[in-house]
């Protein structure tokens, strides 16, 4: 469905990029991998945005600075390998390479694009939230590390969705958002586990990810 460009940041590093839809689409989005890189799963969301709801669909590959054309798998050691090059790239450079994705597709006349994460990629869609003023909306689909974050305010509306039976992010950690960010809209999905929105991981929830689904679809239309 979409195709494999290159990208280059602030910083001068390039780095490859999944895109999806047609640059003359009226609104655009930057969806940010999980940790285990630049998935089918992940290239399967950017051509559902595309092509069901018309978006124009930037996914970076943010492991390019520390290993080129990663794609881990969803176990134990993908996790393990991923969280060990996550660890190689600092926040600062990583909001580079979103950056830079969202001035490629502002470039095309779409106005400011909205943002989608998913497990590390909901960390990093709430940094570029609070850390940058590239966005017109946020979505993070079961973002851990939020919480030790959420004293930074955000600078555009922002909706967070999370697993009731996340056994990576705790119950605290919601609270914490909660009352440190009361005006971020925050869904629970009972039943769900960490990573429920992805077909390819055993915590896949169907009911779940299609509510949490159709949620981010409205919030990006009410916002964009």
């Amino acid at each position: 469905m979409g195709r494999l460009i290159t990208l280059t940041a602030a910083d001068t590093h390039h780095f490859s990029a999944y895109e999806a839809g047609d640059s003359s689409a009226r609104h655009a989005l930057v969806v940010v991998q999980e940790i285990f890189g630049l998935t089918d799963h992940i290239r399967a969301v950017c051509d559902e945005l595309a092509e069901h709801h018309g978006y124009h669909v930037i996914a970076p590959a943010l492991f390019d600075r520390a290993q080129r054309d990663t794609v881990l798998p969803y176990d134990a050691q993908g996790m393990k390998e991923g969280l060990a090059l996550r660890a190689r790239i600092s926040p600062d450079a990583i909001l580079a390479d979103i950056t830079a994705s969202a001035h490629a597709l502002n470039r095309h006349d779409h106005g400011k694009p909205g943002i989608i994460g998913f497990c590390w990629g909901g960390l990093v869609a709430w940094q570029a939230a609070t850390r940058t003023r590239e966005f017109a909306a946020a979505s993070a689909w079961y973002g851990g590390g939020i919480a030790a974050e959420s004293h930074e305010k955000p600078h555009c509306p922002v909706q967070l969705h999370f697993g009731g039976e996340d056994d990576h992010i705790p119950h605290t950690d919601i609270t914490t958002i909660r009352e440190n960010r009361p005006e971020v809209e925050i869904f629970v999905y009972d039943e769900a586990g960490h990573g429920f929105g992805c077909e390819d991981r055993p915590s896949f929830n169907k009911n779940a990810r299609d509510l949490a689904h159709a949620r981010s679809v409205t919030f990006f239309a009410t916002h964009l």
